[in-house]
């Protein structure tokens, strides 16, 4: 395997794993918001969701991405895309779990996953796409 593709391979692995960490505050959130406390889906899901994404971009503009791309422009690029996904996969979920019958948890697991993937690529391709590697850490 090549320099480029181990290191690609490394930039996924790492990306997965930081996003399984925001997947956990994500869901623990949700199901605290959402199971315990009764609070309907769609804000459950929202706050669940906005904890994720601040934890997820910090850590993977820092170590996976190991990005020094002007933070604010960043995260206005992050920002864009959640002002799609977020209410597509509110309103989609709301549907699912609503009208549809669907367990709320479930739904919440399939956003999670479809987040998983596009953030990934938006990230990668977007947010970060002429500032990878250009950190501290990737200098050392």
């Amino acid at each position: 395997m090549e320099k480029t593709s181990s290191t690609e391979l490394l930039r996924v692995i790492k990306f997965t794993l930081f996003s399984i960490s925001a997947g956990v505050i994500e869901f623990a959130s949700f199901a605290l918001m959402y199971n315990a406390l009764h609070i309907v889906y769609w804000i459950s899901y929202l706050v669940a969701l906005i904890l994720s994404i601040i934890w997820n971009f910090t850590l993977n503009r820092r170590y996976t991405f190991r990005s020094a791309a002007n933070v604010p422009i960043a995260m206005l690029k992050v920002f864009g895309f959640y002002c799609v996904f977020t209410p597509v996969t509110t309103f989609g979920g709301n549907y699912l779990e609503v009208t549809l019958g669907m367990n709320g948890n479930l739904v919440t697991l399939i956003n999670m996953a479809l987040n998983l993937i596009t953030e990934y690529l938006f990230f990668k391709y977007v947010v970060f796409r002429n500032n990878i590697d250009t950190n501290y850490l990737a200098k050392k």
